[in-house]
């Protein structure tokens, strides 16, 4: 098992392709365009076997607010797992490759999930406060991704009050 780390410029040719297609697997189809554009333009963190690409994390450049203070934060994309390889450890391993990663660029970590045991293992943290998304001068309320919210806290934003408001500005498809 290996894990590599590249910016989305820095992919070989091909390989983004590969690893939409292995997101579309680990999710069952349910991986919208959007879902993929997400994850570009950061930083990907792709386990191998042998030399295929099997797991990728990617971490991208977001301005969370935590109750009204931003923060530059590493927002966690696109994590998958090939599905006949799932709970192998392969996932686990470009996770923990991008976790160690957000401390050294940003002031905050945050991603969406329903997996919490896999993350937590890895130090992060439910979310059990409110969440909203600004969509230009406008601010909505998020119920329903209230619970499905994870920080990693360190260094600045070790203070962060999990009970606090976390707002993101709106994207295509899915906010958070």
């Amino acid at each position: 098992m290996r894990v590599d780390a590249f910016s989305t410029p820095e992919a070989a040719p091909g390989l983004l392709d590969e690893l939409h297609a292995l997101c579309r697997r680990a999710f069952d189809g349910d991986f919208d365009p959007e879902d993929w554009e997400h994850a570009l333009g950061g930083r990907h963190f792709v386990a191998y076997r042998d030399d295929r690409p099997v797991a990728h994390a990617s971490v991208v450049g977001r301005i969370l607010e935590v109750d009204g203070h931003p923060l530059r934060t590493g927002y966690v994309e696109a994590v998958a797992t090939e599905p006949e390889l799932a709970g192998q450890g392969f996932g686990s391993l470009a996770m923990a490759e991008a976790t160690w990663w957000i401390p050294g660029h940003f002031e905050f970590g945050a991603l969406g999930t329903g997996a919490f045991a896999f993350y937590e293992r890895l130090g992060w943290e439910r979310w059990k406060g409110t969440t909203f998304v600004r969509d230009g001068g406008t601010v909505r309320r998020t119920e329903d991704d209230d619970d499905a919210m994870m920080v990693f806290r360190f260094g600045p934003s070790t203070a962060v009050d999990l009970e606090g408001t976390l707002l993101c500005e709106a994207t295509p498809g899915d906010d958070w």
